[in-house]
């Protein structure tokens, strides 16, 4: 049950570090276009960032944390 767990939160950590790159990369080309006067999403993107990318950024951090708070309780219990 425990190794489970643990298997799915790190499926949802990939996949969450997979939305923060993707949306780094599509800021990145969006302002590369606003500055060129090229339209490639950026307002788009600027009215995802509090809905979606936002939270996906906390998750990432929380859900690295929450995995490595996990993995040292388990690391205690098991070294006694």
């Amino acid at each position: 049950m425990k190794q489970q767990f643990f298997t799915w939160l790190n499926r949802l950590l990939v996949a969450d570090v997979f939305l923060v790159l993707f949306g780094f990369l599509w800021f990145a080309i969006a302002v590369v276009g606003k500055y060129l006067d090229i339209p490639l999403g950026f307002d788009l993107w600027y009215r995802l960032w509090q809905p979606l990318f936002n939270p996906a950024i906390g998750i990432l951090f929380l859900g690295v944390i929450a995995s490595w708070v996990a993995n040292k309780v388990s690391e205690k219990f098991n070294s006694d």
